[in-house]
Order: C-alpha cells, then sequence, then structure tokens
C-alpha cells in the first residue's frame, strides 16, 4: 500500500485510516467554504480516487452538499444538524448572555473556545465595538500553545501537546519549549488566567479563564482580546477580574444544567 499523505498534511494512526481520511476531508472545509474532490485531494495529500470516494460517502449521509451548478461541495445539513446540537448539549446557547456582558462591559472581542488536539477551537465569538479590533470566527483554530484560551486548557489538562520541539514560532514572544510552556502554565494555576502578550500575532493581546463542567473538568476557556494599545498593563487587571468572574459565572449556569 502506497503512503498517500506529503509530509505536513495529512498523518493517519493506524487502524484509523478511513475514519482520519473522512475527518481531515471534513475539517478541510474550514480553509475553503467549496471544493471540489480534486481541490480537496491536493490540500490533503491524497489521491484523487480517495478523495472522490470520501466525498462521495460524505456526500451520500448528508454530511456534505454539492452545488449542481458548480459541482463543488459544501458542508451538508447533517453537519449543520450536528453542529447546532453540539453546541446545545454544551449549554453554549444558554451561555450567550454572559458572553454579551462581558463583551458590553469591556468593550473588547470576547472568545469561548475548547481544545482540539493542539489547536484551540472557537466555538463563540462576539466581536469588539470598537473599530480597531481582533477577531476570529466559530470555526477558527489557533495553535494552543500560542494563546490564552490554548494556555487556560491547557493548564488543567493532563495531556500535553503533542508538537515536536522546538514549537512552532509566531512571533518573538512565542513559547517554543516545552520546560518553558510548563513554567508559564504553573503561573496560570497560580492566578486562575492566563495571558497571551503578542505571542500569536503582534499588537494583540489576550486573557483567559477556564470555564468547568459539572463534574469540575475544565472543558473550555474564555477569553477577551484585542490590541495592544488597549490591553496595557494598567488595564490587565480589570480585564482579567472581569474575565475570571465571567468564566465563575459561565462554571455555574453549566452545573445547573448538568
Amino acid at each position: 500500500m502506497t503512503d498517500e499523505r506529503t509530509e505536513g498534511t495529512y498523518h493517519p494512526k493506524p487502524g484509523t485510516q478511513t475514519v482520519d481520511r473522512s475527518v481531515a476531508v471534513l475539517r478541510s472545509f474550514e480553509g475553503a467554504a467549496r471544493q471540489t474532490p480534486t481541490e480537496i485531494a491536493h490540500r490533503l495529500g491524497l489521491s484523487v480516487s480517495t478523495a472522490h470516494r470520501i466525498v462521495h460517502a460524505l456526500h451520500a449521509t448528508g454530511m456534505l452538499a454539492q452545488d449542481p451548478a458548480t459541482e463543488r461541495y459544501f458542508l451538508g445539513p447533517t453537519t449543520a444538524i450536528l453542529g447546532r446540537l453540539a453546541l446545545e448539549r454544551m449549554g453554549a446557547t444558554l451561555l450567550q448572555p454572559e458572553l454579551t456582558a462581558l463583551r458590553d462591559g469591556t468593550g473588547e472581542a470576547v472568545s469561548l473556545g475548547v481544545r482540539a488536539g493542539d489547536e484551540v477551537a472557537v466555538l463563540m465569538h462576539l466581536p469588539s465595538v470598537h473599530p480597531l479590533r481582533y477577531d476570529q470566527p466559530p470555526g477558527d483554530r489557533n495553535p494552543i500553545h500560542t494563546c490564552a484560551m490554548g494556555k487556560a486548557l491547557l493548564a488543567y489538562d493532563d495531556d500535553p501537546v503533542a508538537m515536536d520541539e522546538p514549537y512552532p514560532r509566531y512571533t518573538p514572544a512565542t513559547i517554543v519549549t516545552r520546560a518553558d510552556l510548563d513554567a508559564d502554565l504553573e503561573r496560570v494555576r497560580e492566578r486562575g488566567f492566563s495571558v497571551n502578550d503578542e505571542e500569536r500575532l503582534l499588537g494583540v493581546r489576550a486573557v483567559a479563564a477556564p470555564v468547568r463542567d459539572g463534574g469540575g473538568r475544565v472543558f473550555a476557556a474564555l477569553a477577551v482580546q484585542g490590541p495592544s494599545v488597549r490591553f496595557g498593563d494598567d488595564r490587565l487587571p480589570g480585564l482579567t477580574e472581569a474575565v475570571r468572574a465571567a468564566a465563575g459565572r459561565l462554571t455555574d449556569l453549566h452545573r445547573h444544567l448538568s
């Protein structure tokens, strides 16, 4: 059997190749709303025949839909239904008022994210009221070692990052070693919040706090993000307190839902 992957695109695990490939095809739509099987094959490093086979199977289940005019595929109704149900099961729709209150109270962008391997997937995002702002719409993914939500999640997770050292660097402030990351996560546990100080994008800072479920497990992180010109050291304590308080209320709400 030939290995159809290309370096850095697709890494199947033994015994899970079909599942991994199907998930990879679905995730490829995070970066392109509408694609042909050939484009998917090139994006993932798969053979065109394999991409066609997986796309047709997903189309048959409603996970993908097709535009008859262009013959391009896009995420289908089954995917939308499952996504909506997942958000409801997590209580995301009931958490919206707290996120809105935090955004209105700080005037800054607010995000709720969960861990997805070595990334943070954004579940909910409310943009800042300011013209100069940092936006990351739902579905965006960020490297877990570079963002405040990622460090808030990692600090309470027994599963370390799987990336080889040095970790990918995005700015001069990016943490790139396990030792430095562990030291930062220890500070997160001591303080109860995390800080992203221009570690993913120059000029962007963020603070985040963990959100726990009914069993006390950290399942999400809540963050406030914005440009460094408005996130000076003099303002960080107030933003941090607002995020921690909101995360605590989300935790209490989730306990009542459990």
